[in-house]
This record gives C-alpha cells, structure tokens and sequence, in this order.
C-alpha cells in the first residue's frame, strides 16, 4: 500500500486557464491558487488548441507574481472532433489519477468541465464539485442547450458552488429542491485595481487616438451580444449627437461579431471610428491603467454571472452603469455605487451615459468613493477563502471515503 500524501490532492479541469483570456481563465487560476493556501495540492487539467491534438504539456511555476504559483498546470491539444477530445481526456486523467492520486475533483464552469469532473469522479469513487459562473447554466438550460447533461451534473456533483445568489437560485429552480449551493464570489486585487493619483494619462490617451475632448465610455472584457454589444453601438451613436466620446474595449472582439462591426461601420461610419480595441493585455496591471481613462465603465449584459469588469472598475473608483442580469444587483447599489438599467430596457443606456457624465464633480465623487467601498468590503480573499472552505469541508468526507490505490 502507498503511503498517504500529507496534502489532499485537488485535480481541478477548466477549459480556460492563464495564458488564456477571459474572467473564466482568471478565476479558475485564482480558485486554484486559493485552494492551495488552504493546504491542498492542486493539479489543473486545461484544453488548449496552442499544442497538437493529444499532446500533454505540464507547466510548475514558483513565480510570486503569476497568478497560478504553487500550482501545476497540465495543459492538453484538443481535437477538431470535441467527442475525441472528451474521450482522450478520460485516458489522460487516469493517467494523472495514478500519477497524483487525486482526492477530489473540481470542474470550473458546468459543461464541459463540470460534466467531465462529475464523470471522472464518479468512475474512480472520488467527491466532487462543480463551480457554476453564469452563462454556462443560462446556455443550457434553453434549447440548443443540453439540459438533460445539465441536471445529471448538478444532480450527481457532491457540492455546487456559484458566483452569485441569483444563480445558486436558478441551480435550486432547476433541480426542484434546495441543494446547499455554496456562494463563492467572484474577488480582485484592490491594490491594482485602485484609483488613480488624479494624473492624467496623455501619453496613453495619444496612443490609443483618443481626443482631447472625448468622453471615454469603456468595455472590459470579450465584446460580444451576451455583453450587450448592439445596445453598447447605439449608446455610443446616440452620446455622439449630443458630445464627443469613444467606446474603449479594454480586451477583444469576439470574431463572429466582427460582421455586427462592419454592418454599423457601413451605416455609421465616423461614429465606428471612435470604436478603439486594445486587443489582448496580458498583464492586469495594464487592464488597471486602461480603466483609468474611462469616464464610465459599462456592461449592458443581457445575461452574466457577476462580471470582473464590474468589480475591478468599481474598485478603480469609475461609476459603472449596467444591466440587473445575473448577479450584478449584488455588487451594484443603484443610485449609490453605480447605476443599473432594467435587462429589458437596455436601450436606454445612451440616455443612462449623458445622465452621468452630466453630473456634477460632488456627485460623481461620491458614487466612486461608495463603488470602491463596496468592493473592498464585500468582494475580498477572506471572503472567498470563507466560501471555499465550506466547500472543501463538505469534500472532504467524500476524501475520507475514498478508496486507496494500491500502488
């Protein structure tokens, strides 16, 4: 018989991971790294279409400031075919199994990941957990989605844990009863993301050919039609006929909304001009310095969980004016820390924008002072360690039980 590891070994599966974009990247590496400092080993299963289909590549950082030291990445080539894929990364996982003897496995984001943590898990008598974030119930639970996949891995995971109440609710709604969901928010560096020291940024303002005059209207994140794009056009055409002002996208496009770009560039043409893409920012600090410029921070979701954009630009000290879908009520005070339009008003949000950047210096203050606090004291480590030991705890039976491997 081996002996036992001194640590509980998590194997966490997350289709994207760092060097990946996106808050689903970001917080599967700041869950992992949060879990390690709660005395677990944790091995992260990540696909990637950067190495040839099958290939495996593992990757151990001990750097301070990567945001997934102390944990061991195992990065995996999809196939075109995403059965191949799924189907290979059974064969890998067990071979991982017997390398690590895994505890417990954590799937981040409900399908593919979650479903294939419930599936491993369940075939080798380990517990595990699925960690909701927003879309991924929302895309499932509706035709084309695969709601049947959907209920078999809520209802077969050892603990659920979401992003926000409102989706813990729909997680209880769905499985008809309620489930103990563990609420584990999203949380952010409040030393990065931090006001900033009333100078302001000219020569990146020249950079990105923003005018001197110009209101900057700013977008954090992937842009596409869950994030409101069509309504974040016509708010920017309708501000435009009363002041100047750009949209900043602080991220990327999303490739199939390039044709939604072209059909307002054609119909709007000096307008899509003042639509300024950085592309991808690899490291936070300049998402931080980006977000500075901002007059207002907008995400007119149509549907989400609880958005980083909102947080880190709350925590910068911006007024942010977004829909209510999803969590975002839970980190938005309307009328005191930022603003909230209906989810089905959306096209009010130009009018929502000339209404803020109309307000006096006293106002606009006072609105910032209350986002950063919000933030500060709501969406921080200790609470997300709180969270995530509930989950672990209830694991760790599920650890206790597991049968040893021979060796």
């Amino acid at each position: 018989m081996s002996d036992a590891p001194s640590n509980p070994v998590m194997l966490m599966i997350a289709e994207r991971f760092p060097p990946d974009l996106g808050g689903v990247a970001r917080s599967a590496a700041r869950t992992a790294l949060a879990v390690s400092r709660l005395g677990w080993s944790v091995h992260v299963l990540s696909w990637t279409k950067s190495l040839q289909p099958g290939a495996l590549e593992t990757v151990t950082t001990s750097d301070p400031s990567d945001t997934s030291a102390g944990v061991t990445l195992h990065r995996l080539g999809l196939f075109a075919n995403s059965d191949l894929s799924m189907q290979h990364t059974t064969n890998v996982l067990e071979w991982l199994h017997r390398q690590f003897d895994f505890s417990a496995v954590w799937g981040h984001y409900v399908y593919p990941a979650g479903y294939m943590a419930v599936v491993f898990a369940e075939s080798c008598g380990l517990g595990s957990t699925v960690s909701a974030r927003g879309n991924d119930i929302d895309r499932l639970m509706f035709p084309p989605g695969d709601f049947a996949r959907l209920i078999w891995t809520l209802e077969r995971a050892s603990v659920v844990s979401c992003v926000s109440t409102d989706l813990a609710r729909k997680v209880d709604m769905l499985l008809g009863r309620q489930s103990r969901v563990v609420v584990v928010p999203n949380v952010i560096d409040t030393e990065l993301f931090r006001p900033g020291m009333g100078m302001r940024d000219d020569a990146l303002r020249r950079f990105l050919g923003i005018a001197p005059e110009e209101s900057v209207l700013g977008f954090c994140g992937e842009l596409r039609h869950k994030k409101g794009l069509p309504f974040l056009l016509s708010a920017l055409l309708e501000v435009n006929r009363v002041r100047p002002a750009c949209l900043l996208v602080v991220g990327e496009v999303r490739p199939r909304e390039q044709t939604h770009l072209a059909n307002f560039a054609a119909e709007h043409p000096q307008v899509a001009g003042r639509i300024l893409v950085t592309g991808r920012l690899e490291q936070q600090s300049d998402v931080a310095r980006h977000l500075q410029l901002c007059d207002v921070i907008l995400q007119p979701s149509v549907w989400d969980g609880l958005p980083n954009a909102i947080l880190e630009g709350m925590a910068c000290g911006k007024i942010v004016i977004a829909s209510d879908a999803g969590g975002i009520p839970e980190a938005i005070v309307h009328g005191v820390s930022g603003f909230l339009i209906q989810k089905a008003l959306l096209n009010n949000l130009g009018e929502a924008i000339l209404d803020v950047l109309s307000m006096d210096t006293a106002q606009r203050e006072a609105i910032s002072t209350a986002a950063r606090q919000r933030v500060v004291d709501c969406f921080h480590d200790q609470v997300e360690a709180e969270r995530l030991r509930d989950v672990l705890q209830r694991l760790s039976v599920q650890v206790t039980d597991s049968p040893s491997k021979s060796s």
